[in-house]
């Protein structure tokens, strides 16, 4: 069993501890092509295409600049260490032991707009692409064209050393259409979280994340490789519903 995550716009280096097994991106030759697609943007061009502030623009143009492997400990970081969105606060990865996050690097994927796909412990530099982003490149039209069936593939492989083939869906919407599930050789399942609001329970994007990186740690914690444990999760007051779920989304309420 393979779950992935969405990376995060916020990063923040939450450690500075020493793991010697970091790895290296995958797909560090695509990135470099994404690279030097946006290195002739200019910060206003970045801020169209992007739909962010001119502050955030030209320090995204900045980063592009500076961006150049090879990556190593002095100029780069995990990537399970750098973003600091809503999910990664509920994983709270720093505070995992040295063997959670071996087996997290086995189990665990994180989709990225410039990186393609991460395990925990590859060595990134900081960024801003979204998977959504509109961007004309090599590929096509956007990043779904320019990575094609890549990470599906790259997916499929590291579920061929698993005996579950099942993906269990932590990330977005945005992020998971970059799977192609008529390539994917598993299962999806989608884990889903709700809140009752009055009588009814309705998903609230805020805690949705939050859930998702506590359902991750979870996961990692209790080393969950057959999918039926995950509906043990009750981080937080959150218990499976049987009434709400079906067979690909599995509904957690509180």
């Amino acid at each position: 069993m393979i779950t992935i995550l969405s990376p995060a716009k916020k990063l923040d280096k939450k450690t500075d501890r020493a793991i010697g097994q970091t790895t290296t991106p995958a797909f560090l030759d695509d990135s470099r092509e994404l690279i030097g697609e946006l290195r002739k943007l200019s910060p206003e061009e970045i801020s169209r295409l992007m739909n962010v502030s001119r502050q955030i623009a030209e320090l995204n143009y900045e980063r592009f600049a500076r961006w150049e492997p090879p990556f190593h400990q002095d100029n780069a970081t995990p990537a399970v260490f750098l973003f600091n969105g809503q999910a990664y606060q509920g994983l709270q990865a720093e505070t995992l032991s040295d063997d959670d996050l071996f087996f997290a690097q086995d189990h665990l994927r994180i989709l990225s707009g410039l990186y393609g796909l991460l395990r925990p412990l590859d060595l990134i530099q900081p960024y801003r692409l979204e998977m959504g982003t509109k961007m004309r490149n090599p590929g096509g039209k956007d990043l779904y064209e320019f990575w094609g069936g890549k990470l599906t593939r790259a997916i499929n492989e590291a579920l061929s050393q698993h005996d579950s083939r099942v993906l269990m869906n932590l990330a977005s919407n945005e992020y998971s259409k970059a799977i192609r599930p008529q390539v994917l050789d598993a299962d999806i399942i989608t884990p889903v979280f709700k809140e009752k609001k009055g009588n009814q329970y309705k998903t609230v994007a805020v805690y949705a994340k939050t859930a998702r990186g506590l359902m991750t740690r979870y996961i990692i914690e209790n080393r969950i490789e057959d999918p039926q444990a995950i509906k043990g999760f009750d981080e937080q007051g959150y218990l499976y519903s049987p009434e709400m779920s079906d067979e690909k989304q599995w509904v957690f309420a509180r």
